[in-house]
């Protein structure tokens, strides 16, 4: 088995639940908490994932340059992050086809951990 990060991309930086009802939140809600229960009973969750706020701070280079972010020049901008457990990459980016936030503009990249030397 192998560790993996599925980072949450919302297209435009906007994630659906900027501009959501409370009814369509809850729904929403309902499709994520489903999603990741299917994951916890194969044993695919390493760790719970949270969304993450659309504020935050970017710090650059050698110079530690600040800047708002995340990213505010981009089109894309990421809205949360679990860590799973795979078999292999192919394994990983399948369990990632479950995910809700494709039901809409956004996407999953599938990211394998490097391990680091003991």
């Amino acid at each position: 088995m192998a560790d993996f990060l599925y980072l949450f991309w919302n297209k435009g930086g906007v994630s659906r639940m900027d501009t959501a009802s409370p009814e369509e939140i809850q729904k929403m809600m309902q499709k994520w908490m489903a999603w990741t229960e299917t994951l916890k009973k194969g044993g695919h969750i390493k760790e719970g994932g949270v969304p993450l706020q659309s504020a935050g701070k970017v710090v650059h280079g050698g110079r530690k340059n600040v800047t708002d972010g995340p990213y505010a020049e981009a089109k894309d901008v990421v809205g949360g992050f679990i860590l799973v457990t795979a078999k292999d990459l192919d394994e990983a980016t399948e369990l990632s086809k479950g995910c809700p936030v494709l039901e809409g503009d956004g996407m999953v990249e599938v990211r394998p951990i490097r391990s680091l030397p003991a």
